[in-house]
């Protein structure tokens, strides 16, 4: 599942956070080992356009400190 059926989803399934997960790419979908995880808080009257936004913005955020880490640890 991906896009804005995963939104949908998380809030037809009145979850509490969904999330952005950073891994590393293997041979298998979304399977790599995980780099880096951040928790989304799912507000009451979310629609799937406001938690893809939430989320989109938690992306960009996340990428950057994974980057930065690469980068210190290098």
């Amino acid at each position: 599942m991906y896009g804005m059926n995963v939104h949908r989803a998380v809030i037809e399934a009145k979850e509490s956070y969904s999330g952005v997960t950073l891994h590393y790419v293997n041979s298998e979908y979304d399977r790599g080992p995980t780099i880096m995880q951040t928790k989304v808080k799912v507000m009451p009257d979310d629609t799937p356009e406001d938690l893809a936004k939430r989320v989109q913005n938690a992306e960009k955020i996340q990428l950057i400190e994974a980057l930065k880490s690469l980068i210190k640890y290098s």
